[in-house]
């Protein structure tokens, strides 16, 4: 690869997203349209991001099959978040909910329809009418590929709107000027590794989560925090990484999704003796209850000799009881993902189910505006001048120690959109692009050339990610205590230290794919830092964060966000509890 950064190719916009998922895809479609200049930059095909992976739906309070109302909606987000979620940001979601689900369906989402010709809508965990009432019907599905029609829907109106793609591209880090401007980022083309910096007044990052973190997880191997990663090199803190959620319902020893909406169509859970164990758990809302109670209540009954099974390592899930019409017509995704990886037809036989990583809950710290925000001293936190983040990779924080099911589709639409409705107003007092130093280039063009070419290290990269991923899974999973989590600490820590002696593996070289993977491998180490020492420092338990030596929520201490940098290790902020319109919703013990 060439050196010399006079060489190195150079592309302006107005705006660069990183990442051509949901959220990336709604921002840049919304600036597409509004005739500015958009690249998006993704190192997979954008039909092929995480958001196609989605299968149960989006939260929307239509009304449609039940009463409802966005109120009811932002009360049972603010419990979910098991009240560390920020509330302001949830009434904007809730409140945009009903308009994102239209202008979804005028792009083309093939959502299901009631007889009547309404969208369709149906139960998922932690919903209620009346502010914690009856279930409430709220999560507006196209079958069970409601991603999939979300994600080539508006890819294809992104092809009308004329943005411009980077396909199998991998950006490596963002480029920053003195003053702390975001200029854009460097990237290189997967396929011949050729560097491309692209210069851009705006950049968003909607990269997706980092469930690669954990051995099994329902997440691609392209879910490497990539986004993060390039944040805290730039000096950006994490916000509320503790708080991962374990999704109830994964293949047992496969950690394949099985939708939630499975159990919104009727189906339960079932233990070892054959009881619904949710019962015990969730009186009220038994299978419905948030992922976490579901999570732990699944745990708990394994943990207690009460799982299925030869080893007793899981339960089971029936669905047979609904009927073969019934999960054909709303769940023929799951259906056939259990015939070809199980040989089992979940008409006819429960499936096996055990929680797996799911979804990241923490992430890069913004506004609702989409801005990435920092505390300075002095203030409670600034925007970072020209940079935003929107999706799994940001934290609003809409989903705060736990997400409800049904609200990630909603999240990266809602803040993908409201980001680029900040980006127009910001490009129209900042016209111009701002000058990048060469020194700042080169350094980044260094970084890349390390990977140039083989290395002879002592590690590897597959084998330094596998044992990171098992780390993390033995640490920092459903449970955690003091002892589990300084023992992750010490040894995430010290594979780390060991990414300095990996070595690239000659044969796969040729297509540059060890070089995206060790790259890749940095970004899920910053991650998994930032994660185990939240975890590590949080004495309670709140929302997926489950610890045996600190049962209690703990409101007193810890109703604050967390914080981790390289810089500054963890640090906190307040919890914004004031809504923008209504009164606040304050912490009451959570049960369903």
């Amino acid at each position: 690869m060439n050196t010399d950064i006079n060489a190195v190719e150079r592309r302006q916009f107005d705006t660069l997203i990183i990442g051509a998922g949901g959220g990336g895809l709604r921002a840049s479609l919304q600036l597409a349209e509004a005739e500015l200049n958009v690249a998006v930059v993704s190192k997979v095909f954008p039909t092929r991001s995480h958001t196609v992976a989605a299968q149960g739906g989006m939260n929307a309070a239509l009304a449609n099959v039940s009463p409802d109302n966005w109120h009811w909606h932002m009360f049972d987000t603010v419990k979910g978040s098991d009240y560390l979620g920020d509330q302001d940001a949830i009434e904007y979601m809730c409140r945009a909910a009903p308009k994102a689900v239209y202008e979804l369906e005028h792009f083309g989402v093939p959502f299901s329809r009631l007889d009547n010709g309404k969208i369709y809508q149906r139960a998922f965990g932690g919903q209620s009418q009346n502010f914690g009432g009856d279930q409430a019907a709220r999560t507006c599905a196209a079958a069970d590929r409601t991603g999939h029609a979300i994600l080539h829907s508006l890819y294809q109106q992104n092809i009308r709107a004329r943005t411009h793609f980077f396909d199998e591209y991998f950006a490596v880090d963002l480029l920053k000027d003195d003053e702390g401007h975001v200029l854009g980022a460097l990237v290189f083309n997967i396929h011949d590794g050729k560097i491309v910096v692209i210069e851009a007044k705006t950049t968003l990052l909607a990269t997706g989560g980092a469930g690669q973190l954990f051995k099994t997880t329902t997440n691609a191997l392209i879910n490497t925090g990539d986004g993060m990663g390039m944040a805290m090199r730039a000096g950006i803190p994490l916000q509320d990484m503790e708080f991962f959620q374990f999704h109830p319902t994964g293949i047992a020893g496969r950690g394949m999704l099985i939708t939630e909406g499975a159990r919104g169509e009727g189906g339960y859970l079932v233990n070892g003796d054959g009881e619904r164990l949710m019962e015990r758990y969730a009186p009220k809302a038994k299978d419905l209850a948030s992922r976490d109670v579901v999570s732990r209540a699944i745990a708990v009954e394994v943990r207690e000799g009460r799982g299925c099974g030869p080893n007793k390592d899981h339960v089971m899930l029936k669905l047979d009881h609904l009927g073969e019409d019934v999960i054909q017509k709303r769940l023929p995704g799951i259906r056939q993902t259990c015939i070809t990886f199980l040989g089992i037809d979940p008409a006819e036989a429960p499936i096996p189910v055990f929680p797996t990583a799911h979804y990241t809950m923490g992430g890069i710290p913004t506004n609702r505006y989409g801005q990435v925000v920092v505390p300075v001293k002095d203030t409670p936190e600034e925007p970072v001048a020209g940079l935003y983040a929107a999706g799994e990779c940001a934290c609003v924080s809409v989903h705060g120690g736990n997400r409800l099911g049904g609200n990630s589709l909603l999240d990266i639409l809602v803040f993908g959109r409201a980001a680029a409705n900040h980006i127009i107003k910001y490009l129209k007092e900042n016209k111009y692009h701002r000058i990048i130093d060469d020194a700042v280039i080169k350094k980044v063009v260094e970084k890349v050339n390390r990977f140039d070419r083989v290395t002879t290290g002592s590690e590897t990269v597959a084998g330094l990610r596998n044992e990171l991923k098992q780390v993390m899974e033995e640490h920092c999973s459903v449970f955690r205590n003091k002892e589990i989590l300084q023992q992750g600490v010490a040894k995430v820590e010290s594979i780390a230290a060991r990414m300095k002696d990996v070595s690239i593996d000659d044969q796969s070289h040729t297509f540059n794919t060890a070089r995206v993977e060790a790259f890749e491998l940095e970004n899920l180490m910053a991650v998994a830092l930032a994660t185990i020492h939240s975890a590590n420092a949080r004495e309670e338990s709140r929302g997926a964060h489950s610890r045996t030596d600190f049962t209690e929520r703990d409101d007193k201490s810890w109703m604050r966000h967390s914080l981790y940098s390289f810089e500054n290790g963890l640090d906190y902020k307040p919890v914004r509890t004031k809504p923008m319109s209504v009164e606040s919703f304050p912490p009451k013990p959570r049960v369903y």
